[in-house]
């Protein structure tokens, strides 16, 4: 490490979202068109890599795999760290996993790229000059971040013990649902779903895009060539929907509520 880098946000904080996908100009007409991203090439150390933009600020990342790695397409939420060396060893002595670093990306920061005990992957962000998402509450943001997998027991002390989570479950005979907040305010949620994990993925990250109208937004998405995985349904936060992009990337639209 070379020089002391600023805070993306308290440990734990969801500050950045990215895809690595094999075709990134289709995926950026993808979701130019879907939410009106505009985009910036860089940082260089990354490999081929942009950032999208909504009104000048940054919202995510997409970069290019090579082409012969033949790795899961999928949104990865990053998670703030004052120290992403850190982070990432209390990651192993957790029994979680670091596939990628830490290292160096330019100045725009330092990262790492993980997974959990049952196999989620998500990454660690430790700010430079590049501070994370610049724009959140409209439409093409990120929303939230919900992750999916078989139970939350044990996968939320992970996620505690490595980043200072206070929990806050659901109470209820039927669903298996845990907040996990910082300084009393949700950042991230886990949601156990047992045998009705998707057989391909394993437990996995879901981002939440919001949208201004979940239905128009689906018209547009299948005309571009992606899929809706799960046809939209209203509940308490919004009017929401599963979809996927033209290379299989999962993420859910929302409407949130006034």
């Amino acid at each position: 490490m070379t020089e002391a880098r600023g805070s993306a946000g308290p440990n734990g904080t969801p500050c950045w979202v990215s895809l690595m996908v094999h075709g990134l100009t289709t995926t950026q007409e993808f979701y130019g068109e879907l939410f009106g991203w505009e985009f910036q090439p860089g940082p260089q150390q990354l490999g081929p890599y942009v950032r999208a933009l909504l009104d000048g600020h940054e919202v995510a990342g997409i970069g290019q795999l090579p082409p012969d790695r033949h790795l899961p397409i999928a949104w990865t939420p990053y998670l703030a760290s004052d120290d992403v060396d850190l982070t990432a060893e209390t990651v192993r002595l957790c029994g979680g996993t670091i596939g990628v670093g830490p290292l160096d990306a330019g100045d725009a920061g330092r990262l790492a790229i993980g997974s959990d005990p049952s196999g989620a992957v998500f990454g660690v962000w430790q700010a430079g000059v590049h501070r994370g998402t610049g724009i959140s509450g409209v439409p093409g943001t990120p929303a939230w971040h919900e992750l999916l997998t078989f139970e939350t027991a044990s996968v939320a002390k992970f996620y505690e013990t490595v980043f200072g989570y206070d929990e806050e479950p659901v109470v209820s005979a039927d669903l298996d649902h845990v907040t996990l907040q910082l300084a009393g305010r949700p950042v991230a949620g886990i949601h156990g779903v047992g045998s009705s994990l998707p057989r391909d993925r394993g437990p996995h990250w879901m981002t939440y895009f919001q949208v201004s109208d979940t239905d128009d937004t689906l018209a547009l998405l299948t005309a571009l060539g992606g899929h809706i995985l799960e046809h939209p349904h209203d509940t308490p936060h919004g009017r929401v929907a599963t979809v996927s992009d033209p290379e299989g990337a999962r993420f859910s639209v929302v409407r949130a509520t006034p």
